[in-house]
């Protein structure tokens, strides 16, 4: 099967760069192994959120002072603004509607209450300008009923600890009490599922309507479209006060519905998306890659001029640690990481841990390196890069897409 650009890894940064490449006329094959990290998403972007743990303001200008090896010092800190309004852009042509700016964060609200500085939140979820400035005073939070993935105790503090006057309403349905008699059911995915219709919305608004009395404004949890914001738009329509989504404990809706928008848009573009397999292996000669095996493929290796390895880190299995070493699975490519396992990790759940900067070597064009030398046609992108914290940094999602945006337009430009 002959392509020109295979991208090994279906999450944010394999679709963005797929997108941007097949806007660029490329014929692109993704290889996905399954779901990817965005079902972790609550529907916000982080671009650079903290150093050394202080929360960033502007993180245009904050960026200048990250350390060389930082992926945006090899994509280059001159073009990472032009690359964040790419990617807002990018997002919005697949129906993502989200809100923010690079050159000042906003704080979106964690599932726990607690405020994190973020680049884009999508336009339903709640967000703040500023912690001093609320956009409300008196919230409405609508609890519902035996529902998994919302601590609401704990979400309810958070938000009076912000400045909000909470009050907890619960409520439930007709819809909802017959998913009650399997607790499975009771989750922010499965509810999503069967939310959607006019009349399962119509009760639900009748139900806030009657509970929310003087508040300024609503706040549910984020249950609503798998596929598209069209459910909450009219659930919106059918309530009497401002209304707000906050984002669940995983696996999240948002994340769910944005993984199927950007694929849907790559296949629109005409992209083939091989879902459910696995890369296994490639052919070499002269130092490229030629062509890249699959499991279901076996008999059908996938040739192409570039290739875009997408594989994440370790929770994804970009790569992998066995008790001696790191190592990246696919092509035994070089990896950044510490040779003593005892430094691999820091006493303290909440202390940075340095495996989580452990990455794929790259040159400044990230070319993957092999043996000490550059791949030529072959791109890393996202987390399986070494240099960076995205917990810590609060840089993950931002990242994946630059990265993604910059390795397209080289391979565009044939670099």
């Amino acid at each position: 099967m002959r392509t020109d650009t295979v991208i090994i890894g279906g999450g944010l940064s394999g679709l963005t760069c797929g997108i941007e490449l097949a806007k660029g006329g490329q014929r692109v094959t993704i290889v996905a192994s399954g779901q990817s990290t965005l079902l972790f998403n609550g529907g916000s972007m982080e671009l650079l959120g903290c150093i050394d743990g202080k929360p960033v303001n502007a993180p245009l200008e904050a960026i200048t002072s990250l350390p060389q090896d930082h992926p945006y010092n090899k994509i280059g800190t001159g073009r990472i603004a032009q690359l964040a309004e790419r990617a807002r852009l990018l997002l919005d042509d697949a129906g993502i509607s989200m809100t923010g700016d690079a050159s000042a964060n906003h704080w979106r609200i964690t599932p726990i209450g607690v405020a994190k500085p973020a680049w884009l939140t999508l336009s339903e979820n709640i967000s703040l300008e500023s912690l001093d400035n609320l956009p409300c005073k008196r919230l409405a939070l609508m609890c519902v009923r035996g529902f998994f993935d919302q601590p609401n105790g704990m979400l309810a503090n958070g938000l009076r600890q912000l400045g909000f006057d909470v009050v907890m309403k619960e409520f439930t349905t007709d819809e909802i009490s017959a998913l009650r008699r399997s607790p499975s059911e009771m989750r922010a995915t499965s509810l999503a599922k069967h939310l959607g219709g006019r009349s399962a919305l119509q009760h639900i608004a009748d139900k806030i309507n009657a509970l929310a009395e003087d508040a300024d404004m609503i706040l549910l949890p984020s249950v609503f479209g798998q596929s598209d914001d069209d459910s909450f738009k009219m659930l919106q329509a059918m309530t009497h006060k401002p209304m707000k989504l906050v984002a669940t404990l995983p696996p999240a809706v948002a994340g769910m519905r944005m993984q199927a928008q950007l694929r849907h848009y790559f296949k629109m573009l005409g992209g083939n998306y091989l879902m459910g397999d696995t890369a296994t292996g490639g052919s070499w000669q002269d130092g490229r890659l030629t062509s890249v095996n699959t499991a279901k493929l076996a008999d059908m290796p996938l040739k192409a001029d570039h290739f875009v390895l997408a594989t994440g880190s370790f929770v994804s299995r970009g790569l992998a640690a066995d008790y001696e070493h790191v190592y990246e699975p696919v092509f035994d490519l070089d990896v950044v990481a510490d040779g003593d396992r005892d430094n691999w990790t820091r006493f303290g759940m909440l202390e940075p841990q340095q495996y989580m900067r452990y990455g794929v070597a790259t040159d400044s064009a990230l070319h993957c390196l092999k043996q000490g030398e550059p791949v030529a046609n072959l791109h890393a992108i996202g987390s399986v890069i070494a240099g960076h914290d995205a917990i810590k940094m609060g840089d993950g999602t931002g990242v994946s897409m630059l990265t993604a945006l910059a390795v397209a337009h080289d391979i565009l430009n044939d670099k």
